[in-house]
């Protein structure tokens, strides 16, 4: 191969050739590669690799690529926040500044400058510092505000709710949860209570940017100074506060506080901050929110509170411990002097006239104690009945009812269940005294229920907190003789047969039937025997005969045996029938054999009042319920009340009624006047297991039944021997006279 040298090429120029690689094949290419790599000289065994250490070093290769280097902290940065834009505009107007900035460099000691001045910057230097000092400042502020979010958790304490439960006048009664807090509508909470708050608290609320630069300065400086981070929040931060973040008082935390404070100024509406704000406060005696607080310190919903109670309620949000009354003499000074002022600043702010703040001179005393506080003993039985009611009759699965917020109106009269409670005490303490080792084992249980099924009252056991079930509502032991009025009314409504095959003959109130003790049971068959081969009869209290005896007449005297024949007669299938269409549950109806007529069955004392309740309503039963009304965070919710339905004739309900009207001014003829409309029955057991009286005066029927069991023993009931008074149902029968007071 010839080379052609240019003309212009000199001996002293070196030239280079760059030869291109050529594709050469198979053997050719190995043993290029090996001349170039391997010199001559060398032993060919050194110059030859094989392919299997050819395979080695790829694999190698292949396990450690070359990776990319990892992008710097600062690009990341400005990925993530999409500055890009700002760096770009900042670098051109840094590089339009560089002379300048030179121009500014200090010179020290400065030529031209004596003493001191030598060594101080120029008002130039002073200038550029403050410029540029505000400039970052405001860099950081805005890195600051697109680096922060709103926290997606938001403190438990602050969203947790109770239920409160309310008597049948609409006062509170008890609640359940771990935080005492009811979340209220803005709408419902009055225009006075939220302008006490904000006079009070921040009354440029709705205009400023939902921090206060001048309360941050001077927290900030406060913190430089001794530490104190308090004062200067608005009520967004506040909220932001109490939702989002600790109550640590540091600088950094009030830094996140301004900047998510900003943040949720621009996303929420001031009317939905106000509102939650007012929703998760503190106000002390363990409530978060306004409405809590109303309840706690004044007996009432927040919707009920003036303007100068709202008033007294915004001073408790600078501290609950230093401004409540109650709590001590100074706190009651710092109460009524924040009250003033917050009265006086709604005037201020043209938000309370004058003439109406002249009209509150006396400060607002609130309750001694907290009555949403009240709960153990029988108020325990009352959440109970009515926290398994409200579910039902609204279908609130047991989840969402224990995440709290419901507002459960009862139908518990606070009186009627004082009335009821005291009765059982008394008696209760007498028998301890009279009987004291058969007393240990006595239960006492006792429920009042109106004509239109509300549940008014019941005694469920000394304190729910020692005896976990609720006697008023337990099916433990037999209804004895208490049960009668049923068998009457079935026979009264369907008649009876003597026969097999006859048909139906027409009951009334004069017919006679034999009244005598220890009459045989019979049936179309006749005598009626049971298991063991004997003969089935009644038998009446004091072993006591009667004759033929009318049936009104019977029930009148408490006679027993007439009634055990009647069900037979009638058909224990439809005595059971009516039973349960009077109010007692299927589960709690004895088995259909004579002894049915004579209270075999096991109702319990709600159902045994319940039951009673239809005679006096005319022969309409209604379920009972103790839940007339619930709301959630104040919004009504749907509630399936029950509908009263026809259980027995209109007339057979006033015959048994009258019947047993008869029967109270026979047995207690002084325990009420002549014309008052009040009846009533005793129940007894053959074996004295358990003492009844169910009656009714003014459309409440209430039923008592006191008995015994040794609970560490078995669950079979006792002899009542004596503890039940002489005759054996007196005690019950104090009770209900001393729960139904006055009677008429």
């Amino acid at each position: 191969m010839q080379l052609k040298v240019p003309g212009s090429f000199k001996a002293d120029e070196t030239v280079q050739l760059r030869v291109p690689q050529q594709r050469i094949s198979g053997t050719e290419q190995e043993s290029t590669e090996s001349e170039i790599s391997h010199p001559s000289g060398v032993d060919s065994s050194h110059r030859i690799r094989d392919d299997n250490t050819a395979d080695q070093l790829n694999r190698r290769r292949n396990r450690n690529p070359r990776k990319a280097p990892r992008p710097s902290l600062f690009s990341r940065l400005v990925a993530v926040l999409h500055l890009a834009p700002l760096l770009s505009v900042l670098a051109t107007q840094a590089a339009r500044l560089a002379p300048y900035a030179r121009r500014m460099r200090p010179q020290y000691p400065r030529p031209g400058r004596t003493g001191l001045r030598r060594w101080l910057p120029s008002w130039r230097q002073w200038l550029g510092a403050s410029f540029t000092g505000v400039g970052l400042s405001g860099l950081f502020l805005v890195i600051a505000y697109a680096a922060t979010d709103i926290p997606d958790n938001l403190n438990s304490y602050a969203t947790q709710q109770d239920n409160v439960y309310l008597w049948a006048d609409g006062t509170p009664m008890a609640r359940t949860g771990w935080v005492q807090r009811q979340a209220m509508p803005l709408k419902d909470i009055p225009a006075d209570v939220r302008w006490a708050v904000l006079a009070a608290e921040n009354e440029s609320f709705y205009s400023d940017p939902g921090i206060s630069f001048q309360g941050i300065t001077r927290a900030l400086f406060r913190t430089l100074g001794n530490g104190d981070t308090q004062g200067g929040s608005t009520i967004t931060q506040q909220y932001v506060k109490n939702v989002y973040l600790n109550q640590d008082q540091t600088v950094g935390r009030k830094f996140t506080e301004a900047m998510i404070a900003l943040k949720l100024d621009d996303r929420m509406s001031k009317d939905e901050i106000l509102e939650n704000y007012l929703n998760t406060s503190w106000f002390g005696r363990g409530t978060y929110g306004i409405q809590r607080a109303a309840q706690a310190y004044y007996g009432k919903d927040v919707s009920e509170l003036n303007a100068s109670e709202a008033a007294f309620l915004a001073a408790l949000l600078k501290g609950a411990g230093l401004y409540d009354p109650t709590l001590s003499s100074a706190n009651r000074a710092r109460a009524v002097e924040r009250w003033s002022w917050t009265l006086d600043r709604m005037v201020d702010i043209g938000k309370l006239s004058k003439a109406e703040r002249a009209t509150y001179k006396k400060f607002p005393e609130p309750l001694k104690r907290n009555p949403l506080y009240d709960t153990g003993e029988q108020t325990d039985y009352l959440v109970e009945l009515a926290s398994q009611n409200a579910k039902k009759a609204a279908k609130i699965s047991d989840k969402d009812f224990d995440l709290g917020g419901y507002q459960i109106y009862t139908t518990f009269d606070k009186k009627r269940e004082d009335q009821l409670t005291g009765a059982v005490t008394k008696a209760r303490k007498k028998a301890l005294k009279d009987h004291p080792k058969t007393a240990e084992t006595a239960h006492y249980g006792a429920a009042s229920v109106a004509a239109d099924g509300r549940i008014v009252a019941v005694y469920g056991g000394p304190d729910h907190r020692k005896q976990g079930y609720n006697e008023s509502n337990a099916t433990t032991v037999p209804a004895g003789t208490a049960f009668t009025p049923f068998v009457y009314a079935a026979g009264l409504e369907h008649g009876v047969r003597k026969t097999r095959d006859a048909e139906a003959t027409p009951v009334t109130g004069e017919s006679l039937y034999n009244g005598d003790d220890d009459v045989p049971v019979t049936t179309p068959e006749g005598p009626y025997w049971d298991r063991s081969g004997r003969k089935v009869a009644a038998s009446n209290d004091g072993d006591r005969s009667y004759g033929q005896i009318s049936l009104h007449r019977a029930m009148e005297l408490s006679v027993n045996t007439p009634f055990m024949q009647l069900g037979m007669d009638t058909g224990l299938d439809k005595v059971r029938a009516t039973a349960e269409a009077s109010g007692l549950l299927p589960s709690s109806i004895g088995a259909q054999v004579p002894a049915l007529s004579m209270g075999s069955s096991t109702p319990s004392a709600i159902r045994m009042a319940s039951g009673y309740s239809t005679f006096a309503a005319a022969g309409k039963h209604t379920e009972p319920y103790s839940v007339r009304r619930i709301t959630h965070n104040g919004t009504k919710v749907r509630l399936d009340l029950p509908s009263s339905r026809r259980a027995v004739g209109a007339d057979v309900a006033q015959e048994v009624d009258s019947a047993l009207t008869d029967a109270f001014h026979a047995a207690h003829p002084d325990g009420a006047p002549a014309t008052a409309k009040v009846a009533g029955k005793t129940g007894t057991t053959q074996k004295d297991t358990a003492a009844w009286y169910v009656g009714t005066s003014k459309s409440v029927s209430t039923a008592v039944v006191v008995y015994r069991i040794d609970l560490a023993k078995s669950l079979e009931p006792l002899p009542l021997k004596g503890i039940a008074g002489t005759p054996a149902p007196d005690v019950p029968y104090g009770i209900w006279a001393g729960a139904m007071s006055p009677l008429g």
